[in-house]
């Protein structure tokens, strides 16, 4: 009993000391699905080491191969049955998918099912049998210390959620949750758990902030504090991550470490998913990846690592379900990214860097009549040129408000070196990571641009583009006044 506890401190010593992971999960429902080689040479130019598969495609493990990526593949929903009432079944499976791609390919987990207790519970029951027989073609083949075994849950097994300390795992489930829980603790897996702040900020009706959800900096009056613990939380995620250490305690599990096998927000969504935006989905990728590869691990566990897969690669155009739902990868099926994250200091996974390239436009959704005082103010005690927007010059069409204010707001932002509180405008104005250049218009931080500043417009962004607010550090309520006094009231406040 003694060598078994020596063991487990030794194994969450290690895991603590262990620096996190920023890995991918890579989906395949798409109409036009790069080829297995192509998948490979983006994960390559993208520094990324660490995918989830979905299942065990032979292309894709082959293709794998020599790379060093670390890979885990996963038992599909529904093979899951016929592995968790079979050993023989399992001990196949383990030599088809596995025996035969290793060591070339580095697998180094198999996920045995996905959501099961929550999607699958007619195959709840044989769960731990199904991993259990896993493992044991694994011992028998010299691979159980190379390749641990596990489950992916979702997030929603826990009840009572907030505040962590109070929370616990559904009771219904208890006798597959306890036994479940005791293999990965014998032997040394971890916690599969699925995060999705989008989802509770969702489904909060407002309780939830969307600066909580998507990490941004709080004041600490602004923290959730939990009550019992007096611990603070700054964002959903690691408040999640904490109910589940504190669920396994209730259940006197202690020591298994949890690595989050899928977390991620949606780039676009329909008009019932006005945050389903390609700001957020930005925002939180960015904010998530540098949270991860910081080793901050969580107010429960501090310095604890807490890896993670972001959900996902790629777009997902066959999808079914709503608009957010083909709308979480990275990038598009051609290798193009849907949005460039900002990872400054954050290491070298995923960081095509763009943090300088970005723009300042006009809203879709501002007052035409707000839109104009600020093009009044930008054009005049703004200082910025605007002889491109006369007529005959090259930036003059679209001849309209928000193209004429988004030329003018982009150019003031680069003027003033993108300074925080550059791109308000009493909220008429936003930040965006698309360059929205069009025709002889190049705008400031274009790689089209010959010049700091240039002579270009551009049209208003579409729905689809990347628009956020940027807080304004000048207080001003001069457009709610009367044209009169606006451009009067303007160059008092934007200076």
């Amino acid at each position: 009993m003694g060598r078994l506890l020596l063991l487990l401190l030794l194994a969450v010593s290690a895991s603590a000391s262990e620096d996190a992971f920023i890995g991918v999960n890579i989906g395949t429902d798409l109409s036009d699905m790069p080829s297995p080689t192509e998948v490979v040479a983006l994960l390559k130019a993208q520094n990324i080491k660490h995918i989830r598969l979905y299942d065990t495609d032979k292309a894709m493990l082959l293709a794998l191969a020599k790379t060093g990526i670390s890979v885990t593949v996963s038992v599909p929903n529904d093979q899951l049955l016929g592995i968790g009432q079979s050993n023989a079944t399992a001990a196949n499976w383990v030599t088809r998918n596995i025996l035969a791609h290793v060591p070339a390919t580095n697998i180094t987990a198999i996920a045995v099912g996905s959501e099961v207790l929550t999607t699958l519970s007619n195959a709840a029951p044989i769960l731990v049998s199904a991993m259990k027989f896993i493992q044991s073609a694994l011992v028998a083949s010299n691979l159980d210390s190379q390749i641990i075994v596990s489950t992916p849950h979702s997030s929603s097994i826990i009840l009572d959620s907030f505040p962590p300390s109070q929370a616990f795992f559904n009771r219904s489930w208890d006798p597959i949750m306890v036994p479940l829980l005791k293999f990965l603790q014998s032997t040394g897996s971890y916690l599969m758990l699925n995060v999705y702040p989008y989802y509770d900020y969702v489904q909060s009706n407002g309780v939830i902030p969307l600066d909580y959800a998507l990490f941004r900096p709080l004041p600490p009056n602004k923290e959730a504090v939990d009550s019992n613990t007096l611990l603070h939380y700054t964002n959903v995620f690691d408040a999640i991550v904490d109910a589940a250490y504190f669920a396994m305690s209730y259940l006197n599990f202690t020591n298994i470490p949890i690595v989050v096998t899928e977390s991620g927000w949606p780039s676009k969504g329909d008009s019932s998913e006005p945050d389903a935006t390609l700001d957020n989905a930005n925002t939180y990728n960015s904010n998530l990846i540098r949270h991860v590869l910081n080793n901050t691990g969580t107010p429960k566990h501090p310095g604890i690592a807490v890896s993670t897969y972001i959900y996902e690669l790629y777009n997902e155009d066959l999808r079914p379900g709503s608009v957010s739902e083909q709308n979480w990868g990275l990038f598009h099926a051609s290798g193009v990214p849907v949005y460039i994250l900002h990872l400054t200091g954050s290491g070298t996974v995923l960081a095509n860097d763009t943090t300088n390239q970005t723009y300042c436009v006009a809203r879709d959704s501002a007052d035409p009549k707000m839109l104009q005082a600020a093009l009044d103010w930008a054009c005049g005690p703004g200082k910025v040129n605007c002889s491109p927007l006369l007529q005959g010059q090259p930036c003059y069409l679209p001849d309209s408000v928000i193209a004429h204010a988004t030329y003018a707001f982009d150019t003031y932002y680069h003027q003033m070196a993108m300074a925080d509180g550059t791109c308000n405008f009493n909220g008429v104005a936003a930040i965006t990571t698309s360059d929205p250049s069009h025709g002889s218009c190049r705008f400031p931080g274009s790689a089209g641009s010959n010049s700091t500043f240039v002579n270009g417009t551009a049209l208003a962004p579409s729905s689809n583009s990347t628009v956020s607010g940027c807080r304004s550090q000048h207080f001003y309520d001069a457009f709610s006044r009367s044209m009169v006094f606006g451009v009067l009231l303007l160059s008092a406040v934007f200076l």
